[in-house]
């Protein structure tokens, strides 16, 4: 949707006040609450419920609206995202920060980067950490940007989704996907890669970190025998995490739809349980439309 009069609502997430949802209303102390939600972990994934009143519902597209990871109510609650945040960096043994830091030295040099499917922050804390002055992030989870406001002061957050970013024209020399590409249908996939050729600069560039397909398709035994126990725990991690979009991904030609949007692939790494890939837009293809 191109514009080039497009420019984000930036509210005061730090301090906005975020309705509850059902996991925050739980009763800690009372085992009934307790036992409401252990057998809600143990039934088949359920469709997200949001207040009326929530800040932006009317943006979130429904593929958003699932339990992904397992997680009651999945990225919208006050409460459980917070532990989500922490949670997830754990559940990676690590790996996300040698990810973060990887994003970070590719895109040092850029003015101004925007981190995609930001979550908590992590991603563009690390950029604005290595000297970028103009960092944003967006998300579609109010949720998550107030933690990530919190935490990272002096970067900029959005609620929005990829398919429709809310800036204009080449306004970013520098834009970051980590760990959101595949909780999203190819669809949509194919749409964000329209939407970031658009606001990306020529000549721009474009990292992306996602899960390796290696743990999704190698036998456990195999996972063990090449890298070890953590190999064996990826395998297991990637079957028991509920990430319905995954296996699409895996089979979603990133090198093709994003030549076909101008993209190019300059570099790409595959180190079992990520991948990572850089790319460029074409200035060519700038000059071309």
């Amino acid at each position: 949707m191109s514009s080039l009069t497009k420019h984000p609502r930036e509210p005061d997430w730090a301090n906005l006040s975020l309705p509850n949802t059902w996991p925050d209303q739980l009763d800690w102390k009372n085992p009934k609450s307790i036992a409401r939600l252990l057998l809600h972990l143990l039934r088949r994934r359920r469709t997200v419920s949001i207040p009326d009143e929530l800040w932006g519902k009317e943006t979130i597209p429904q593929y958003v609206l699932q339990e992904f990871h397992n997680l009651p109510n999945g990225n919208y609650s006050n409460l459980l995202t917070r532990g989500y945040i922490s949670g997830f960096d754990l559940s990676m043994l690590g790996r996300m920060q040698q990810a973060r830091q990887t994003i970070a030295s590719n895109l040092q040099h850029c003015d101004s980067v925007l981190d995609l499917g930001c979550g908590g922050g992590a991603a563009a804390a690390a950029i604005h950490g290595r000297g970028v002055p103009d960092v944003w992030g967006l998300d579609p989870s109010p949720y998550l940007l107030r933690h990530a406001a919190r935490d990272h002061p002096g970067i900029h957050f959005v609620h929005g989704i990829m398919e429709d970013l809310p800036f204009p024209d080449d306004r970013f020399d520098g834009i970051c996907v980590c760990f959101a590409f595949h909780e999203i249908p190819p669809s949509s996939i194919r749409e964000a890669l329209k939407e970031i050729a658009r606001v990306l600069k020529p000549g721009g560039l474009l990292m992306v970190a996602e899960p390796s397909a290696v743990q999704f398709q190698t036998s456990f035994l195999k996972m063990v025998r090449t890298y070890g126990w953590r190999g064996g725990y990826f395998r297991l991690l990637v079957r028991l995490v509920h990430e319905p979009y995954l296996g699409n991904w895996h089979d979603f030609p990133l090198a093709a739809a994003a030549f076909g949007r101008g993209l190019r692939i300059v570099k790409e790494s595959d180190a079992p349980p990520l991948k990572w890939w850089l790319l460029e837009r074409s200035a060519l293809q700038a000059e071309g439309g």
